[in-house]
């Protein structure tokens, strides 16, 4: 069985689970354990190193920061418009999905610094799991210092569930701050979990459980922020998440009769 039908496996037994007291600590052990199988998709993806995953997506970084534009299919064109009026680049522009295939940088000065803009190629649903190429163009979006959403004004609401969706499980955070909460191990003593707000979705059990997946069975656990979740947690322990703020804009896609290079209004 492979990596991304293990994923596929336990994700369907946590949308059949439901959630209670009885229930905590075996969901507590599955979201540990898709963690773990994410993290096998994201060093493979990450191999090549650098900025990316290979020829096309490596992209050579300058100016004082990096700005990416991920997209769902038809939004890269506009995207693409968006990114020649800012920089000048030329990224290819038509009336159809997908027409960036690879990443293509410019540069937008700012007060007379140089900020770079990179155009990714659209993000299918399941890039995340392998499909396409989403997880070597994802890999870049985890090294840009903001991400830059543009949404068609038609399924705004359709596009960036699928891109926070395919983002996120790739281990970026948007417009998130790393979780408060420690995990220090030690020799010995066992488990020991302190928190200084109350624990309302997540519990003792379900604390344990993410622990022993990840074989802590010596350790400290201190939750100082409400409303921490498994997740948050399962993110402390992997260490490898990325945060990154995002800015959300919505434009009109203007058809022309011909199917020509198309304009766009943001």
């Amino acid at each position: 069985m492979t990596t991304v039908q293990k994923i596929k496996e336990i994700e369907d037994e946590m949308a059949r689970t439901q959630k209670n007291k009885a229930t905590s600590y075996h969901l507590g052990l599955l979201k540990a354990k898709l963690a773990k199988l994410r993290r096998e998709l994201l060093t493979s993806a990450g191999t090549s190193g650098g900025g990316g995953g290979g020829p096309g997506f490596d992209v050579a970084r300058t100016g004082i920061a990096s700005v990416g534009f991920p997209s769902v299919g038809k939004p890269s064109a506009m995207q693409s418009t968006l990114m020649s009026k800012l920089t000048g680049t030329h990224s290819e522009v038509a009336a159809y999905e997908f027409t960036t295939l690879t990443s293509v940088p410019g540069t937008l000065r700012l007060h007379g610094s140089p900020i770079q803009i990179i155009d990714l190629p659209g993000i299918i649903e399941g890039a995340k799991d392998g499909r396409g190429r989403g997880r070597q163009v994802i890999a870049v979006a985890r090294t840009c210092n903001l991400i830059f959403i543009v949404l068609d004004v038609l399924k705004p609401l359709h596009d960036k569930q699928i891109l926070e969706n395919e983002l996120e499980g790739f281990g970026i955070r948007l417009n998130k701050k790393p979780p408060n909460i420690t995990v220090r191990k030690k020799d010995k003593g066992g488990i020991a979990i302190t928190n200084t707000v109350p624990l309302t979705n997540i519990d003792h059990e379900e604390i344990k459980a993410v622990l022993s997946e990840y074989r802590l069975a010596n350790c400290d656990v201190a939750i100082r922020e409400p409303g921490c979740t498994a997740d948050d947690l399962v993110d402390v322990i992997e260490g490898n998440r990325v945060y990154i703020p995002c800015i959300y804009v919505r434009c009109f896609p203007l058809i022309p009769s011909n199917p020509k290079p198309m304009s766009t209004r943001f």
